[in-house]
């Protein structure tokens, strides 16, 4: 088997994996944010940290070992499009409130039957390709070269003048401390499990590109888990496939949504749900293209930037979060706050 190959194959268990659990466990930024804040339920959100933790932990420990070099990454840049990300963080945050999930969330929702999800991720998918190559292509370079700020390096402890390892130590301890500070959580093993799954498969992604598919005269780009324009890649392979390549990122797609189904058949969870009224449907195509265009701007998702970014220590990474994490909010209960649906 070639290393190509060997990298298909994993990249589609890595998927098989996620969608399997997240489909069990209800993993999402979205869902851990909204619990938390309408119903004063912690638990979702704090396996996202837990899962956050482990992806920092065990993408730092595979580059301290030297089997992969995370300043390859599309995280690691030293110029710092400082309005681009957070701006394009609250856009996908928002819109990830308005779809009621991220994209990642979407795939495990249509492997379980909800079409919703569906128009969701064709519009994200659209729109992330008008924003990376399209129509929208032009006005985002012009908004990322509008204010740039370079730096000596990506790495925040660089900056800060302290080695990763002891940040990652530090952080990921930290973030686990709080994480099972809460007694509901800790009685609540299908979401600390869960967390610590989906984190386990950050480092995964990183050791299948970073190791499995090195090689001198075609190495694989270095990636891991993220969903914005792996879906639009998975949309154009569909249409394109006898001219194009089989990678990473669409066979990681492609096992989330196999995953979901396999774990939602069996379970009785495989059930056909639709939009509600024309509104309803207007809020999902809303929020399926805030979250394509956002996402490119902020450089990944909810789990691109929020686990695989991260987990590479990138200032770029923390603003573009924060940047998701106060759309997400606007969304729920701020100024700007959605109607229920």
């Amino acid at each position: 088997m070639s290393h190509t190959e060997l990298v298909i194959w994993a990249g589609l268990a890595i998927g098989l994996v996620f969608g399997v659990t997240s489909q069990v466990t209800g993993f999402c930024l979205q869902r851990g944010l909204s619990h938390a804040v309408k119903q004063n339920d912690s638990r979702k959100l704090r396996a996202f940290i837990v899962a956050m933790a482990i992806a920092l932990l065990g993408s730092q420990g595979l580059a301290a070992s030297g089997q992969v070099s995370l300043a390859a990454s599309l995280y690691a840049t030293p110029t710092l499009a400082w309005l681009a990300l957070p701006l394009g963080g609250l856009l996908f945050g928002y819109g990830m409130a308005l779809a009621n999930g991220c994209g990642a969330r979407a795939l495990v929702l249509l492997g379980s039957g909800n079409l919703r999800s569906f128009v969701v991720l064709m519009c994200l998918g659209l729109a992330a390709y008008m924003a990376l190559s399209g129509v929208l292509a032009p006005w985002r370079l012009w908004l990322e070269n509008l204010v740039v700020l370079r730096l000596p390096t990506s790495s925040l402890p660089s900056l800060l003048g302290l080695p990763d390892w002891l940040v990652a130590v530090v952080l990921g301890g930290g973030l686990l401390l709080w994480a099972f500070s809460n007694r509901k959580f800790r009685a609540s093993p299908r979401d600390w499990l869960g967390g610590l799954i989906i984190g386990g498969l950050v480092p995964a992604g990183w050791y299948t590109t970073g190791v499995l598919g090195f090689d001198d005269f075609e190495p694989v780009r270095l990636a891991s888990l993220t969903f914005v324009a792996p879906i639009g890649e998975s949309l154009q392979y569909l249409m394109l496939a006898t001219g194009s390549r089989l990678g990473f990122a669409v066979c990681v797609v492609a096992g989330v949504v196999l995953g979901a189904l396999i774990a939602a058949l069996p379970r009785r969870e495989f059930i056909l749900r639709s939009f509600d009224s024309p509104a309803h449907m207007l809020r999902g195509m809303a929020g399926g293209t805030l979250m394509g265009i956002g996402g490119v701007l902020a450089l990944g998702c909810s789990i691109g930037q929020g686990l695989s970014g991260i987990s590479t220590l990138s200032l770029a990474s923390f603003l573009a979060v924060t940047g998701i994490v106060l759309g997400s909010l606007l969304g729920l209960r701020g100024p700007l706050a959605l109607p229920q649906t």
